[in-house]
């Protein structure tokens, strides 16, 4: 006769059960030495779980291994020690199926317009004419680029060349986007302008987004959580929530409350970049 689980015995291994599902990626024990054994200690150890449809701020001295932190999440750099998860799949060699990276630097091809870029991956991938086409003019309706389609990137703004690169990743409908200092090159009011664009992305696609950032007031206004690293070799000293509303945008910086967090953020992060600039730190 087949054993009956008692139903509080069933409840009880659900509830484990329903917040495994709830981690989209997830890192264990992972570190990061460059140059082998007696090389930099760049990362960790360090674990983290991002929720699924969360959007996640990490900040950090300079060096402190905050681009280490996302290279190895995307698959771009293994880790020495550790393991990465992402939808209960170890990432390891390569940028799995679903996660999508955009970079600081301006990573638009000059010889192509507008569109050929954001496509570019698309016909790469071998999607088809019609679903390229579809995805492609969403993107461009969606990032407000529709008046300079046909535009080359030396026609564009810095502003707008980055939307350009967000754009690209966006038609490829990643369920996790990585950002590592998308908004570095540009001033506060177009960062910011920039952030409620990215906030609507997150939104629309319900994607699991986490942010690299220095700038404070950035990762306060965007994020859920904020992941404040220490010195290298980085690991999170806290993990902040903010309580923002899913519904916001960059009129929240004039609340109250977000000065609170920022002076939160700032009093964690004080000792740590005296540390990174007492000990030279620089780099990644």
């Amino acid at each position: 006769m087949k054993a009956v689980r008692p139903a509080e015995d069933a409840a009880g291994a659900a509830a484990p059960a329903a917040a495994e599902a709830r981690i989209h990626a997830s890192l264990r024990g992972v570190t990061r030495v460059y140059g082998g054994a007696t090389g930099v200690h760049a990362l960790g150890p360090l674990d983290l779980d991002l929720a699924r449809g969360e959007f996640f701020a990490v900040v950090g001295p300079s060096g402190c291994g905050k681009s280490t932190l996302l290279d190895v999440l995307a698959g771009l750099s293994p880790p020495t020690e550790g393991r990465i998860l992402f939808e209960g799949q170890e990432v390891y060699g390569e940028v799995p199926d679903g996660i999508g990276v955009v970079f600081q630097e301006d990573a638009s091809f000059p010889w192509l317009t507008v569109r050929d870029n954001i496509a570019f991956g698309l016909r790469r991938a071998g999607v088809d004419a019609a679903e390229t086409r579809r995805r492609v003019d969403y993107a461009i309706g969606f990032m407000g680029l529709r008046d300079f389609a046909d535009a080359y990137p030396a026609q564009l703004s810095g502003g707008m060349r980055q939307r350009v690169c967000i754009a690209r990743t966006l038609v490829m409908q990643p369920r996790l986007i990585l950002l590592d200092e998308p908004f570095g090159a540009l001033d506060q009011q177009t960062r910011l302008l920039m952030g409620d664009e990215l906030l609507r992305l997150w939104r629309e696609t319900g994607a699991t987004v986490l942010l690299i950032t220095h700038a404070l007031d950035e990762a306060a206004m965007l994020s859920d959580r904020v992941g404040v690293m220490s010195a290298r070799p980085g690991v999170f000293i806290d993990l902040v929530v903010t309580g923002w509303p899913r519904e916001r945008d960059s009129r929240i910086v004039s609340e109250p409350s977000f000065g609170t967090v920022t002076a939160r953020l700032w009093s964690l992060l004080r000792g740590e970049s005296l540390k990174a600039i007492g000990a030279g730190e620089g780099g990644r």
